[in-house]
């Protein structure tokens, strides 16, 4: 009798060591997952309409250009260049080296008589659309938002240039509201 309560005893102190382990395992995983491979963020504003309204939260991968650079087009969530307290997400615009004209509410990169096919845009563009050069940076990127009336993106900041430190990630997947679940690259 004396056994078989040492057995349960043992049991039970077995039973609950298992689940602090799993917890604590399951909270370990979550951490090293949100710090190095995942990045949560929530766009407030409507910079990105119509790709990201505001208030959609999104999900982006830090891990995406460990062995990559970013690309023209790529929706990247940075540390705003003025205050790197704050988190930005914009669209890759002009890459390092580049030349970046704004003209007639096109984007001409490197002198380029062709404009850059920007079918994410979400109106015609006539805020602030016209003799604007840019010269990138080596180390260096250009983004602008998709809603260009009313984005404040690199053509506004004190620092222009987001460099390739303050990428934090690539803006990849709208988790909420559900009835816009899905990728931000269709």
């Amino acid at each position: 009798m004396r056994n078989n309560k040492k057995n349960k005893k043992s049991g039970v102190l077995r039973e609950v060591i298992s689940w602090i382990l799993t917890f604590a395992l399951a909270i370990g995983l979550a951490t090293i997952l949100k710090n190095f491979v995942i990045i949560n963020a929530t766009v407030p504003t409507g910079s990105m309409e119509h790709t990201i309204e505001p208030g959609d939260d999104i999900l982006g991968l830090r891990l995406a250009y460990k062995f990559s650079k970013p690309e023209r087009k790529d929706i990247i969530i940075f540390r705003f260049p003025d205050d790197e307290t704050q988190k930005y997400v914009k669209r890759v615009i002009g890459l390092p080296g580049e030349k970046v004209t704004i003209k007639d509410g096109c984007v001409y990169i490197n002198d380029s008589e062709t404009p850059l096919d920007e079918p994410y845009l979400k109106e015609e563009w006539v805020e602030d659309n016209d003799s604007r050069v840019f010269n990138v940076p080596e180390g260096c990127y250009f983004v602008m938002g998709d809603n260009r009336n009313d984005s404040y993106d690199a053509r506004y900041w004190e620092h222009t240039y987001v460099t390739e430190d303050q990428i934090i990630g690539k803006a990849n997947f709208i988790y909420y509201p559900f009835d816009r679940l899905g990728s931000l690259y269709k």
